[in-house]
């Protein structure tokens, strides 16, 4: 009967087949141990020279990555709760590699491994990473789906900037001249919540930024989410309720896994709401005080964010920053028009992980807007007819899903965040 080792439970004193990869394997004598794994997991499958000469002799010829079906009957490991082995009968070879596995044991620099990305996501590690990665997308999807959003899917070519025209990565686009790669499915989702209500898509998206910071990608996914009839509170209390929906599914489904990446689940366990909310301008009182040398009118660096959020113990909403670094869309607070209504989710030892607003749904205060950031009125005739044609309050917001897989992970570089990385000096594999 072919299983997985995930399933094992399910077949003790059984004969299964498993299928996988040998990553380690020792011998003591006459007995051969040998590591397996599968996707779902990895086990220890024990082969006996005496009892099984023909397995055990197979054994002795597998290398490092050798692909195999192994038979043999399942029972309890006799010192570890909830672990299984295989006692071998039968061994098979998919494949045996002939050269040596290039990711040894030893120490291996960050470009080496990143040249080898397509290797080096098999290491334990890495698969930890990416199994996390996808709890987290499909927890989000769980709670947009509960709450009331439905996915719609925005293009990956756009006719101009949303974010800041700077970063844009523009292409020959047949006859009609330039278009430009996405840097957020934002507009498009404000197109469709007269349509459809709450909305969210989520997709890749790409910033032409040369940064080499350990925070920065130059293609990465987002999650963003649009609401009609909602304002910037409403807006911060949806995003609060994902981030805990999120933790909670990562908590419950792999301790094992942030166990392997070593990270301490203490910090994990204080994301519970409701998240210290701050004002921008009270946060650079804040890092003044401490030492930095923050400005009222400015954006925060990633230390100073990484500072302030380290004040704090659990996630930090970071409210009304100054217009001035903020998107055109963003509406303006009606105490102080140099600020905006939007925060950001600052979370401790890494900075921001969310971002979001309420918009501006003024016709005219929108083309105000759009001119002042040195836009062009006719890019964005579409997004005005919104404001044209029944528009109403309404807020949104992004996650960058490797940023916060990263510092869900504990990760030192947001590049280990995604299965192949595109950095300023990387474009392969």
């Amino acid at each position: 009967m072919n299983t997985t080792i995930s399933l094992l439970s399910n077949s003790v004193d059984q004969s299964v087949t498993l299928n996988g990869w040998m990553f380690n394997s020792r011998f003591s004598g006459k007995i051969g141990f040998l590591e397996l794994r599968d996707g779902t997991g990895t086990t220890q499958c024990i082969v006996n020279e005496k009892t099984t000469p023909a397995a055990f002799e197979i054994a002795k010829t597998l290398a490092c990555e050798a692909s195999v079906a192994i038979t043999g009957f399942v029972r309890k490991h006799p010192k570890r709760d909830g672990v299984y082995e295989i006692d071998v009968q039968e061994i098979s070879i998919y494949q045996n590699p002939t050269e040596e596995y290039p990711i040894g044991k030893k120490d291996h620099g960050p470009d080496f491994l990143l040249d080898h990305r397509h290797l080096w996501i098999r290491s334990s590690k890495q698969a930890a990473i990416l199994r996390i990665r996808h709890t987290i997308m499909y927890a989000m999807f769980e709670y947009l789906a509960d709450n009331g959003f439905t996915r719609l899917d925005a293009p990956i070519f756009t006719p101009s900037a949303c974010e800041g025209t700077t970063t844009l990565f523009s292409v020959d686009y047949f006859d009609l001249g330039k278009a430009y790669l996405t840097q957020s499915g934002q507009l498009y989702l404000e197109a469709a919540i007269s349509s459809l209500g709450r909305v969210y898509d989520f997709g890749p998206v790409f910033r032409a930024e040369k940064s080499k910071t350990r925070r920065h990608l130059i293609e990465f996914w987002m999650m963003d989410a649009e609401m009609p009839f909602c304002d910037q509170k409403q807006n911060m209390q949806i995003q609060e309720g994902l981030f805990v929906h999120v933790m909670e599914k990562v908590l419950a489904k792999h301790r094992a896994d942030l166990a392997i990446l070593e990270r301490d689940v203490t910090e994990l366990e204080r994301v519970k709401a409701p998240f210290h909310h701050i004002t921008h301008k009270d946060a650079v009182q804040k890092l003044i005080d401490a030492g930095f040398e923050a400005k009222f009118d400015d954006d925060f660096g990633a230390d100073e964010e990484v500072a302030l959020a380290n004040m704090f113990d659990r996630p930090l909403f970071v409210e009304n920053y100054p217009a001035g670094v903020k998107a055109f869309y963003m509406k303006r607070d009606p105490n102080d028009d140099t600020r905006v209504l939007c925060a950001d989710v600052i979370v401790p030892g890494y900075g921001e992980v969310i971002g979001g607003s309420q918009r501006e749904d003024d016709y005219d205060t929108l083309v105000k807007r759009i001119l002042e950031h040195g836009l062009l009125k006719e890019d964005f005739s579409w997004y005005l007819d919104l404001r044209k044609f029944g528009s109403v309050p309404h807020s949104g917001f992004g996650v960058g899903l490797e940023r916060l897989v990263t510092w869900i992970c504990g990760l030192k570089h947001v590049r280990e965040s995604i299965p192949f990385p595109r950095l300023i000096n990387r474009k392969a594999p």
